[in-house]
């Protein structure tokens, strides 16, 4: 990556964690970094939204992994 685009990818993403901030999200800028790579790769970012909430709300990775595994429901990545 020439130092150009390297600077352009460090302010994207300092502004987008400015945002991440402002709209109190928790995420930090690693985490942010990796989602949005992964939007990048064609990811459905909905998709990438809920599994992060999901994530979050579960208390018990166990219990998680169970319903996860056993619901028909799949995520559209």
């Amino acid at each position: 990556m020439d130092p150009e685009a390297a600077h352009t990818a460090r302010e994207s993403l300092e502004l987008a964690f400015q945002m991440s901030n402002i709209l109190t999200t928790g995420l930090d800028r690693r985490t942010l970094s990796i989602l949005i790579a992964l939007c990048d790769c064609g990811l459905n970012p909905e998709a990438l939204a809920a599994l992060v909430r999901e994530l979050r709300n579960e208390s018990h990775p166990r219990e998680y992994h169970k319903q996860l595994f056993s619901t028909n429901e799949r995520y559209v990545i």
